[in-house]
This record gives C-alpha cells, structure tokens and sequence, in this order.
C-alpha cells in the first residue's frame, strides 16, 4: 500500500506524532548531551616525575584526597584484574551488561537485600564523576549515560577514566596515588600479587582498607588471583607465588625528591591557570640525590656557625633545563631552618655574581681590553665609598685580574665609565626581572650587590653566556637570539633559530670573560682546602653581600652550570659567611659528581683580532709605547682607545733629571717615552710592581709642565663623611690621605684657611673637622696646590 505525500503530511501534521517526535528529540539532544563537561570536576594532586618518568613529589589535593591526574597509560595487569573481578564483559558490552544485571538483580531479590549492583566497570566511571545515590531512576540514567560513554570513548579511554578516579581506600583515589602509597613505587612495577590487592579495593574501600580488615582483602585478592588462573591469564606457578606476597599494611609516605619545585610548579601552574598538574621535568633522580646529599653535608658543618640555609641549581647548558634542584636544606622538625623556603626563587644580593656581566658588557662596547689597566685607588664619588674586601689597594690592575679576584673598587670604576644606567638596562635584556626600581635607586652600588637577585635567574644568565659561545661557531658566526632564556625545568619545543649578526654579547668578549673566571683561586688551592683536587676546567664566580648576609658561587663549564647560596632565609649575617668560604667548597662537589667536560670552550675565531698590545697598560698600543706586544683581542676592542698613560718625557743626560726647554737647549735633552700613572694610582702601584719606574724631579732651575705632582685621594671633592666616635664618646678624626709624584716632598695642609701641619713620604694626616662644610688646601714645597670642598655629616640630624 501506498502513501500518497498529502496523506504523509497529514500524518506528521497529527498532534500525538508531533509530540512524540519533539519528545524523542528531546531524548536524542538530552543523550548527545547528557555527560558533564569536564566529566570529573575534582580537584587534583600537583605531581612532579624525574625525565624518566618516576615520581619526584606530589601535594595533596585541595579537596584533602590523595588523587593524581588523569594517565592514559593503564599497566595490562590492572585492565586483567580488574575485569575479571568487576565485568568479565567489558570489551563487548556497550556500556549495559543485561546478564549482570539480571544475576545482580535475582541475588538481591533471594537475600532480600541489595548484595550486587550489577553495575559495568563504564556505569561506575558515570557514577564516580556524578555521586548519583543507589536508586532505581539512578540506575537507568547510569546506564544511558554509560551509553553515551561508550559512544564517545574508548574502551582504553573508558578504563584509564575508572583507574584515575576509583576509590582505593582512605583518602586514595586512583591507581597511581594508590601504587605510590601502598607500595612505594609506580603502577607499571607491581606484580599480580600487588595489582590484584589494589583491583578489589574499588569494589568496597571502606570495609577492605589495608590496615584494617586484613583477612578480608586477602581471601578477596586470592579469589581474584584463582579466578586470573582459571581464565588462564596467569599459570598456577605465578598464582601461588601471587598469593604468598603480603598485602599492604598501612599507606606509604610519597617521595618528596625535589619538595621546592614542587613548590615551584604548584605556582607556576596556577599562576598560568593550567589544568595539568602534573609534569615530567628534566630533573636527573640520581643527581638530585647526590646534590641534596652535599648540601645536606655541607649544612652540619655551617649550622655551627648558624648558618641555616644553602640551596643548590645544576642546568644542561644546551637546553637551559634543570638537572638537579635543591631549593633550601630539609629540616622541618627544626623552625630555625625554614625549610620550607625556596631560596633559588628569592630575591637575595648578589654580592659580586654580576662584575662577569659588566667586564663582558664592556669588551663588548669596545670600552677596555681583556687587560687594560683599571684605577684601583681609594674612591668617594657623590658621597659612595666602595672598598676592596681585603681593604687595601693596587693603584691599577689589569681588568681581568680585577675580575678574578674580585675587586670592588675597580668594578665601580668600571660601572662609572659604562654607565650604571646602560647597565641597568643590560642587566633587563639579559632577563633580570628583579631590579623593580629605577636605575638611579640603585646608582654605583648595583654592582658590588646594591639590587637583588635570585640564584634562578643569575644561573640562567651565566647559562646563556656559555651557550651563545658554544653555538657561535655553530652557526657560522651568527648568533641565535633565542639563546637568551630563563632556565626551564621541563623539555620544552626548540624554538626555530633566530640567526643574527649582531648578539647581545659577543662571543669573543664572553670567551675572555669566562677565561678571566678560570683563572679564580679555587678552593684548596693556597691551603685553603688541602682535600680538593681540581678534576675540570671550571670558569666560577663567588659573591659575598653586605654584612655577611648572602654567599654566592655560580660556575661554568661548555656542558653545565652550578649555582649554589648559602645564608639565612631571615636575613641574618654570620662572621664569615662569604662566597669563597661556604659556597664555593659545596660548588666543587657538585662539579665532581658531574661528567667531565673533554673539551673547554671553542674559540670564537671570527670575533677576534690580532692588535698591538701595549705590555704595561693593556691599552691600545700607541706610539709611545716601548714594548708592544702581538695579542688576540674581540674585534670589538679596535673601538678602545690607545694607550692613555705613557707619554714622552725630556731629560737631562745623564738622565738623573726632567728638563724643560726653559733651562736646557733641545739638543741636550734626552727624549724617552716612559709609562706615568697619576700620582694616586702611582702611589699604591709601585709598592706592589717593582718593575714600575717614577719619574725623576726636575732639574733645579727648571720649569715644571702645568701638570700637579700632587693628587688628593680622601677626601674627594664634594665628598660627604661621617667622622666616627671613639670608645670613649668623643669625636674621632679622618684620616686623609694625598699622594706626591716626588719622593719625601713636603706637603703643607690647611684646613678652612688654617694650617694643622705638614707631611712627607706618608703622605697623610689626620683632621678632627666639626660637622658642616670645610675646604681642605693641598700646598707642596714648589708651590703647587690643590682645593677641595667636604661636609661632615652629623649622625645626631
């Protein structure tokens, strides 16, 4: 029989068929859409795994429970187990299993009680996600939405879901959190003992809780493991071997390997609103044990000094990841220790950790030479008074040698000719993110430590000068501006090269700056510590904060960087707490548990230049230099300029005197170019550089040049000082100090028009000025004078 199309439209037109229509819509939209998006809405664990994939530390969740995120990755064992005691016919079913839920429902009607739920391994993972109570009408909707489950998942898909989410006893929940708390190692290492133990948990946690209930949990893990045998999944050697192992008595303590990245990656994590908590990191488990280990060696031997704290980074030069990272010592039973702080992200003073950047900054800039000489003299510059750590004076050393020893006056000279503001903004670009004021706030003191800085970013910053050196020859002599990152502690994406032709810095003034760090005193070297033996090239940097409160040692090798602090987190300073003595002793262990680099740094060919060198200065050589010499600098350096202190000279014939043409005919004269400092550098160089030669008076009768003999060291002009009091409360005096070109001159001091006295070969003398404004009047034997303005503070306003 046929329907005739107006017969058709009349049908559909029929009031009953429309409503069934929009009804079975309805049921259609409501199936497609029944699931909840996300199917589980629980909080979860953040959980951090070694770069093998072993468990490195996890955090409870927030909701109090023990659940790790969602793996794909379920072991055979479990999906075995669990099938065979929960749905035999899981892998067929399409959600519903109607012959389990028959057998559930005729055994609940015989014991007049619910005994059996019947329900699928997929209706538990829709109860799981949605705390439907037992009730019939939640029943059939489990059952459709078990449906809908199966049409949109798989069935591995469907048992990763179950495994992530059921209830194994306690505050457990999931397999993973389960393996790691009753066991003590992953999922994938259990054997069908252990696995089946954990496959009846689900089934009932509360009544088979390991600790409680013991008989109950073992006959139901041997029924499991006969009816595994019965299926022929496992032969009866295993089953009987299965069943002689224990079952878990009462839950484990997780691994807490790296407890401040945890830390770290819990904020990090919520900071960028990430789902995922949890993350493989690039972190070495043997490694950051070994480091733990020492830090933890080294912090019995500070603690009795109270020194609390030392924190300890290991980065892969290549990648910037981490490989080890020991954020404080762990010792939570002791409140002195603050173990909880993560003191690699802490803001603390650098010490001299940045004088490496500012003596690339400047080979770069082409404003010194690897060894030009830098003043290091006594210095006052607008009321700032930097010191050497040891106090005392050169007058001039090469800046190299002012790196590697470290010294405070030369590197503010050098800050004062780079400009602390273009170094402020160096600093920036290199990825320094914890200078929050201004340039001017921190002046000449940002680089003897006056900013804060974490051991992360100052690692990271030296890391990136070691891999732009080893990717210049690499990239044909470009640079990859990408090679300037923060350290990461996870394997990220490469990002594609950024080739340019210019760098940040460049690869020849970063080979001479870490050659400068190699050349560093180490550690058992003068007996400091006779027990170490230096296994590797290393180029290290230490730092030491104002007051003793921070230690620093950073070091570098082509393969790695170690950065290690040692302080208290409170801030407090220690007698002795410097980079050299703490810090750099836990640095070289760290680097002894490292491979060996086979190879040091290649040099960069392409960015260097063979020059003349002046010997003596380091300077350009110019044409007053005798003794030149053939050196390999950056190319950069063809901007320096040429030698600034050798200079030509007339003399007497017997060369016993200086002469002018005033007083001897040039024909007499003997002209000879000789190397002059200025008399405040010449006074402290040539005590300690026999070899330096002072130019002789001037004949009598002879004119002297318009140059001053004289140079006044302390005070400076302008300079504001505070006069000390002595033990007794009464005003102390300033010691000032001048220095004269000529030897035992007599020099004659004024103070306010006043004289108080002379002096001659020590060239100093001691003022007791009351607080306000003074000028201080230089006069020699010749006549020559120098003025200066001070003000002496009052410490009572």
């Amino acid at each position: 029989m046929r329907i005739s199309k107006k017969n058709l439209k009349q049908y559909v037109k029929r009031p009953k068929v429309i409503i069934t229509t929009a009804i079975l819509l309805a049921l259609l939209i409501w199936f497609a859409f029944c699931l909840p998006k996300p199917l589980f809405k629980s909080s979860t664990s953040y959980v951090i795994d070694d770069d093998k994939g072993q468990l490195l530390g996890a955090s409870i969740a927030a909701d109090g429970q023990w659940r790790f995120p969602y793996n794909a990755n379920i072991p055979e064992k479990f999906s075995k187990c669990i099938i065979a005691f929960e749905d035999k016919r899981f892998n067929s079913h399409w959600g519903f299993d109607p012959l389990a839920f028959g057998r559930a429902v005729r055994q609940n009607l015989r014991n007049k009680r619910v005994t059996s739920g019947g329900s699928t391994i997929t209706m538990q993972v829709i109860r799981l996600a949605t705390h439907h109570n037992r009730t019939i009408w939640n029943k059939i909707a489990e059952i459709i939405m078990a449906t809908r489950l199966e049409v949109g998942y798989s069935k591995k898909e469907i048992m990763a879901m179950y495994a992530s989410n059921a209830p194994f006893g306690s505050n457990v929940i999931g397999l993973d959190a389960a393996a790691w708390r009753y066991y003590g190692r992953s999922a994938d290492k259990l054997s069908w003992g252990e696995m089946a133990a954990l496959a009846v948990l689900p089934n009932s946690p509360s009544l088979v809780h390991p600790g409680k209930n013991r008989q109950i949990l073992l006959k139901k893990r041997n029924l499991l493991l006969a009816r595994l045998q019965q299926q022929g999944t496992i032969d009866s050697t295993t089953a009987a071997l299965a069943r002689f192992e224990p079952v878990p008595d009462k839950p484990m303590p997780l691994p807490q390997l790296a407890p401040h990245l945890l830390q770290r990656f819990k904020a990090d994590a919520k900071a960028a609103h990430l789902t995922d908590t949890r993350i493989t990191t690039s972190i070495k488990s043997n490694l950051q044990q070994q480091v733990a280990d020492v830090v933890e060696e080294h912090h019995q031997v500070l603690k009795a000094n109270d020194i609390n704290n030392l924190a300890a980074v290991v980065l892969d030069v290549e990648t910037g990841t981490t490989l080890a990272y020991v954020g404080n010592v762990s010792h939570r039973e002791d409140p002195e220790t603050e173990s909880d702080v993560d003191v690699i992200g802490a803001p603390r003073s650098p010490g001299s950790t940045l004088k490496p950047l500012l003596y690339a900054s400047m080979l770069h800039d082409g404003l010194i030479l690897p060894n030009s000489l830098i003043p290091d003299v006594p210095t006052q510059i607008a009321g700032y008074h930097p010191e050497n750590f040891d106090l005392g004076y050169d007058g001039a050393v090469p800046a190299s040698n002012a790196l590697s020893r470290s010294l405070n006056v030369p590197a503010v000279k050098m800050l004062q000719q780079y400009k602390y503001e273009r170094f402020y903004d160096m600093l920036k670009r290199t990825g320094i993110t914890t200078l929050n004021q201004p340039a001017d706030h921190y002046g000449l003191a940002l680089i003897l430590g006056g900013g804060e800085n974490t051991l992360w970013e100052l690692t990271g910053a030296y890391a990136d000068m070691a891999r732009v050196l080893n990717h210049y020859n690499k990239n044909g002599g470009k640079y990859n501006a990408n090679d300037y990152h923060h350290p990461q502690y996870f394997y990220a994406a490469a990002k594609e090269p950024d080739l340019q032709n210019n760098g940040l810095l460049d690869a020849g003034s970063i080979y001479y700056t870490l050659q400068a760090m190699e050349e560093v005193m180490r550690p058992g070297e003068e007996m400091l510590w006779q027990q170490f033996s230096s296994s590797q090239r290393v180029a290290w940097k230490t730092g030491t904060s104002f007051g003793f409160r921070d230690g620093w040692a950073i070091g570098v090798t082509p393969k790695y960087v170690v950065g290690v602090w040692v302080g208290n987190t409170d801030g407090e300073g220690r007698p002795g707490l410097t980079g050299i003595n703490t810090a750099a002793p836990v640095l070289f262990e760290i680097f002894r548990l490292l491979p060996a680099a086979r190879e040091w740094f290649d040099v960069p060919s392409g960015e260097l230049v063979k020059i003349n060198i002046c010997r003596e200065s380091g300077y350009r050589a110019g044409q007053y230099c005798t003794d030149p010499v053939e050196r390999y600098v950056p190319k950069t350096c063809l901007k320096a300029p040429v030698c600034p202190w050798h200079k030509m000279v007339h003399l007497s014939a017997d060369r016993k005197y200086q002469v002018t043409a005033n007083c001897v005919s040039p024909d007499k004269m003997v002209n000879q170019p000789w190397f002059v400092l200025p008399p405040s550098m010449e006074y402290y160089y040539k005590t300690k550089n026999y070899q330096y030669h002072v130019l002789p008076p001037f004949a009598p009768g002879c004119e002297q040049n318009d140059a001053n003999p004289m140079e006044l060291i302390y005070p400076k002009d302008g300079a504001k000082v505070y006069v000390p009091l002595e033990a007794d409360g009464k005003r102390g005096r300033m010691i000032c100090n001048a220095a004269h070109r000529v030897a035992d001159s007599k020099i004659f001091w004024h103070l306010d028009g006043e004289y108080v006295g002379q002096s001659s070969a020590f060239q100093q003398m001691a003022l007791n000025p009351k607080p306000g404004k003074h000028k201080l009047t230089l006069v020699d034997g010749e006549g020559n004078t120098i003025n200066i303005n001070f003000e002496v503070l009052d410490k009572n306003k």
